[in-house]
């Protein structure tokens, strides 16, 4: 029996807004989005690849979710990550520092979306 993701789901206040990040922060593409009478959701693909996120907006959802305090985040695999972090600083998006773990240089940083969620970028 073989399993396969197929998307994961984060909660946004604000679906444009979230939605505009994800494509242009990312290059997602808006693969579908279904409307219901109290809720929203909206499936954005990556464009090399079939995993999905999920954004479900909540209509009558007034405050910010909470996100705890572990360390929860997405990740995406970049060819160029010191280019992509210029590009997300430009687009004042204000990325958290290039790290990497000890011993071996620059290999990732963070960015948040506008509900928090943390976005991983990884040299690929």
């Amino acid at each position: 029996m073989n399993f396969k993701m197929i998307h994961t789901c984060i909660r946004v206040m604000n679906l444009e807004k979230s939605e505009k990040f994800y494509t242009e922060a990312f290059g997602f593409e808006i693969a579908r989005r279904l409307e219901f009478s109290d809720f929203t959701l909206s499936y954005l693909r990556a464009p090399e690849g079939d995993f999905e996120l999920e954004l479900t907006w909540n209509h009558d959802q007034t405050e910010p979710y909470e996100l705890g305090n572990g360390y929860s985040h997405l990740a995406l695999g970049v060819d160029d990550l010191e280019a992509a972090h210029r590009r997300h600083e430009e687009m004042g998006f204000a990325p958290k520092p290039l790290k990497g773990l000890p011993g071996k240089g620059v290999q990732f940083y963070f960015i948040a979306d506008p509900d928090g969620y943390l976005v991983e970028l990884v040299q690929q």
